[in-house]
């Protein structure tokens, strides 16, 4: 009998192999990650600014300033090649890395992201993107995929069924999810606006859980005011590798739907000068570690 389950299309390339990075998961909003997303911090933020084959040894250095084992370090390293994230170049007794092209540019576009965001929807037209969806009980993959990828995109979900988004312009992307979810035929679509009814206030606080994504922006702050290390390559891969997770988990509304006082763009600005201020050193032991283990 033929197998009625929806089915899904390949991963994108890297999803599976970066899936710490590209899935809001529990873990990762809770600030871990895992290895591989600190060896993405590092090579992001680091390697790939040079634009030279990186030593194992550097890596590896960098990876036990976060407190992983040696051991550990060598098995993500083997693990991303085997991924695609780099290839390996020998140099006397020495391996080094080069990235790959293809996993270059996820970096550059995951740069993008990250120093672009400002915890806060730049501009918004007043205009909703709502999305309604039933998921069938026996669909748990479909349920699963359609709850993740719109969650990723900044959707919330206010009632069973139902998802909004301050972007519109996401309408073919949320398309796309339904389909991959295999409940494309009995969804529907509209762009709306909002004419009357209760307060915003409450939709948006029944759509998504602000009060914890402003705990987790207190927390930021608090840490990052002063230096949470004596390192300054520690310390500037901290600061992204934190930073990171709020892009992951933020919908990024409008000003006008966020709290007053809202602690996402005090975080945001705290960012971005620390990191002006950080990087300086940070890049000077990286080259350092980099040009005496290579």
């Amino acid at each position: 009998m033929a197998d009625s389950r929806p089915t899904q299309p390949p991963a994108p390339l890297f999803e599976d192999a970066c899936r710490d990075r590209l899935t809001p998961s529990r873990r990762y909003a809770a600030g871990a990650g895992g290895v591989r997303g600190m060896l993405t911090t590092i090579l992001g933020e680091f390697a790939r600014r040079t634009g030279d084959p990186t030593p194992s040894s550097a890596l590896i250095d960098v990876l036990g300033r976060f407190g992983v084992p040696e051991t550990t370090s060598r098995q993500a390293l083997l693990r991303a090649s085997k991924d695609g994230w780099f290839v390996p170049v020998r140099s006397g007794r020495q391996t080094l890395w080069r990235l790959t092209p293809a996993f270059e540019q996820f970096l550059n576009g995951g740069e993008e992201k990250i120093y672009g965001f400002t915890a806060a929807q730049p501009e918004w037209g007043g205009r909703w993107l709502l999305v309604l969806a039933r998921v069938a009980e026996d669909n748990r993959a479909g349920r699963h995929l359609l709850e993740t990828r719109l969650s990723w995109a900044g959707f919330g979900n206010p009632s069973p069924g139902v998802w909004i988004s301050t972007y519109p312009e996401r309408a073919k992307d949320a398309e796309q999810v339904l389909r991959d979810a295999g409940v494309r035929g009995g969804a529907q679509i509209f762009i709306a606006e909002h004419v009357a009814g209760d307060d915003l206030s409450t939709l948006i606080r029944q759509a998504w859980d602000l009060d914890e994504l402003d705990r987790g922006y207190q927390a930021f702050v608090a840490e990052f005011t002063s230096r949470p290390s004596d390192d300054p390559l520690l310390r500037l891969a901290l600061l992204v590798h934190a930073w990171r997770r709020f892009r992951l988990i933020d919908p990024t509304l409008p000003k006008e739907l966020l709290p007053a006082g809202w602690s996402g763009i005090r975080a945001a600005k705290l960012f971005h000068r620390q990191h002006g201020r950080w990087r300086p050193a940070a890049m000077a032991e990286w080259h350092r570690i980099s040009v005496l283990t290579s």
